[in-house]
């Protein structure tokens, strides 16, 4: 059995302001992708100011999505009996998946603005977007969210909130998975040209296969329970969706031309 590491979830304490780890991994991982996507922006000829126009889309996207997607799919009654509750983004959190609609709005309405494919522009974001999910994994785990369920292997973890026996570091999983394999994976196949849509639909299909296995270790959310046969789960519903919609990208692209980039990669000077 492993100690659970007790990180106090306020990162920086001045006074009445409080900086938690949580709000700061996503910090984090825009300036990592910001960084990332310069590294790339020729091969979709952006300019690198392009990119600060385009992390400042995806991060709306993101924080409106995200909330949003969290009070319909997991907060319904909360935002029934209360609909400001949908602001108190301290009370519940985000959902990926509203999360990830609001991205996909976000990125088709920057496509449009600078006349871009959308799924050029989505291929080129899909390997960077990895990273905002390992490090909002890694939040959750700082903040004690997201607990697995009883296990006796030897990296189980006492969580101080449910106490008990151990139980699977859950949120750790996915950050390995949905995080540090998913980022190596895609940023490894988009290095070279592909066929359009191809890197998007492998995204969707990655996330949704490490999702969907790692559900099973972990707690339903306690609002929901388990929305069938005692082990479907509501992140197992809204994920199988993408792994359909993954593997018929995938399909799709085959048809698709090569993403050539429009000009040769520029050399340092």
């Amino acid at each position: 059995m492993l100690t659970y590491p007790n990180i106090d979830p306020v990162a920086i304490a001045l006074g009445p302001i409080k900086v938690h780890w949580y709000g700061l991994m996503y910090v984090i991982s825009f300036i990592v992708a910001w960084w990332l996507g310069r590294r790339r922006a020729w091969r979709v000829g952006l300019s690198n100011d392009d990119i600060g126009d385009l992390i400042f889309y995806v991060a709306l996207g993101v924080v409106l999505g995200g909330r949003a997607g969290y009070a319909l799919f997991y907060g319904t009654e909360q935002l029934l009996a209360n609909p400001l509750w949908l602001f108190m983004i301290w009370d519940g959190g985000m959902s990926f998946h509203g999360g990830l609609i609001g991205v996909l709005i976000a990125v088709w309405l920057f496509a449009r603005r600078r006349r871009l494919g959308f799924f050029q522009l989505t291929d080129f974001i899909a390997p960077m977007v990895p990273v905002g999910l390992g490090a909002g994994r890694i939040g959750n785990f700082i903040n004690h969210e997201l607990p697995g369920r009883v296990t006796e292997l030897p990296w189980g973890m006492v969580f101080p909130q449910l106490g008990g026996p151990p139980r699977h570091p859950s949120s750790l999983y996915e950050a390995l998975l949905e995080g540090l394999v998913l980022f190596i994976i895609l940023w490894w196949v988009s290095s070279r040209p592909r066929r359009r849509g191809l890197v998007s639909g492998l995204f969707l299909l990655l996330y949704g296969v490490f999702r969907f296995g790692v559900e099973f270790v972990r707690l339903p959310d306690p609002q929901l329970g388990f929305i069938a046969f005692d082990w479907l789960t509501m992140g197992m519903l809204l994920t199988l969706p993408m792994m359909i919609a993954g593997i018929a990208l995938i399909v799709w692209s085959r048809r698709q031309s090569v993403d050539y980039p429009p000009a040769s990669e520029p050399q340092p000077a």
